[in-house]
């Protein structure tokens, strides 16, 4: 190795990380990097080539099989086309929750079925109609409402409908809504139910800063609380400058630092209601296109994630945030063959490298980037296998018995069904859905 290619290393190793306000901050201890230098220098002619580990791949980082590494990867460290199929992700331990919380949710998994822990794992669209009775048929673990479910509606009758549920459910649901405000609203389109509909994080940035974008998600968690909604897929924590970005109007629209306090600030405010908040999209959709038209593909460099991307992730999972959503941007410098939300690469990174002990989920598996991926096999099981612990999907019906049918045969151990299950069982007792002993 030459000796200008070691010093950039050693002073890449000397760098020190440290949280500021939730974001992750880099300095250089240079004092340290040039004692180690000095050392190198009289033994560079005898000494073999040090591999310390930090210019590895993620895949590297990662154990997999040695068939998938080697002469299938390039020199970047990111497998071809022709690499090895993604790896099933072992099961996770679930930490993170009090042990009060951990010991309560696993009495109640020790009494279900595979049937019922199965059901957990789904948060589905919810159906137009028999949504009560197919939530107990299915043992669900949550319904997503979207603006039909809305419309129309006085509050009593939202409650109503979502109280019946409930009441059908053998395990109290997640009601889960996508309420970002400004294009992607559901609830306060409803003029019945707000006077006007949540402006976008980037409207309230413009007008009164974070402290209006915290009355903001204080006010949203109080109406969603008040009708029966427990978990908001929100905020979106992709990083987006350019408003040609399909994502830039969802987005905070700021680099990644002033984008991880807005989520420091949302999540936070969240928590004060016990309000879910799901961290989106995961690794980061930069400036892809739209994964609910087609299969999108990510070629950025891992580090433009380390510093950019992952950052917002970063500052919300410091400030507890309930779960986060990985999109379906296959991300070259992650895994070259899978979907993110099908990548058992991209979850390591996520459980392992950010320290994230909460839910994972996936975006909706309806999408023309699955649909198109999966050419008609079971999209659920390919999630569980990747790591997920739970689906959002509309074919429920399907995608269930599928699950079930995989762990019997052995495909899926009951230990990746359990940790699942436990941690959600343990989010939902956390944040009072389930009544803590």
């Amino acid at each position: 190795m030459k000796f200008y290619s070691f010093a950039a290393l050693i002073l890449s190793y000397y760098t020190e990380y440290t949280f500021q306000g939730g974001v992750t901050v880099k300095h250089k201890n240079i004092t340290a990097a040039i004692l180690v230098l000095s050392a190198f220098a009289g033994l560079c002619a005898c000494t073999p080539a040090i591999d310390n580990g930090l210019t590895r791949s993620p895949q590297e980082h990662i154990s997999v099989p040695e068939a998938s590494v080697s002469a299938s990867e390039t020199d970047a460290g990111i497998p071809d086309e022709s690499s090895q199929p993604d790896t099933p992700a072992q099961a996770a331990p679930v930490t993170g929750f009090d042990e009060s919380i951990l010991n309560q949710a696993n009495t109640m998994l020790a009494s279900m079925s595979l049937e019922e822990k199965v059901g957990q794992m789904f948060l589905a669209r919810c159906p137009e109609a028999d949504a009560a009775s197919e939530a107990a048929a299915y043992h669900l673990g949550g319904y997503v409402l979207f603006s039909r479910d809305f419309e129309n509606k006085t509050q009593e009758q939202v409650i109503a409908d979502i109280q019946s549920c409930q009441d059908a459910a053998s395990v109290p649901m997640f009601i889960a809504v996508d309420e970002e405000g400004g294009t992607v609203n559901r609830v306060s389109l409803n003029p019945q139910l707000r006077p006007y509909p949540f402006w976008s994080p980037q409207e309230l940035y413009a007008e009164g800063g974070l402290e209006l974008v915290q009355s903001d998600a204080l006010d949203k968690s109080i109406l969603l609380k008040n009708l029966g909604i427990n978990l908001n897929l929100a905020p979106v924590c992709d990083v987006s400058t350019d408003p040609q970005d399909f994502i830039y109007a969802r987005s905070f629209g700021q680099p990644a630092a002033e984008t991880a306090q807005y989520v420091t600030t949302v999540v936070e405010a969240m928590n004060t209601q016990q309000m879910g908040s799901v961290l989106k999209h995961f690794p980061g959709y930069g400036n892809n296109t739209d994964t609910h038209e087609g299969i999108a593909r990510d070629t950025r460099s891992y580090e433009t994630f380390t510093e950019s991307d992952f950052i917002p992730f970063q500052a919300g999972i410091a400030a507890n945030a309930s779960a986060v959503l990985v999109s379906h941007n296959i991300v070259e410098c992650m895994d070259a063959q899978s979907p993110a939300s099908l990548s058992s690469a991209v979850h390591s990174i996520l459980r392992n490298d950010l320290g994230f002990n909460g839910i994972i989920m996936t975006d909706d598996l309806s999408m023309e980037a699955i649909t198109q991926y999966t050419d008609g096999q079971s999209a659920a099981v390919q999630a569980v296998l990747a790591g997920n612990d739970m689906i959002c999907c509309t074919d429920y019906a399907t995608q269930i018995p599928a699950v079930i049918d995989a762990v019997n045969a052995g495909t899926i151990s009951q230990d990746m069904i359990d940790q699942a299950v436990l941690r959600i069982l343990a989010q939902k007792i956390q944040l009072g859905i389930i009544i803590s002993e």
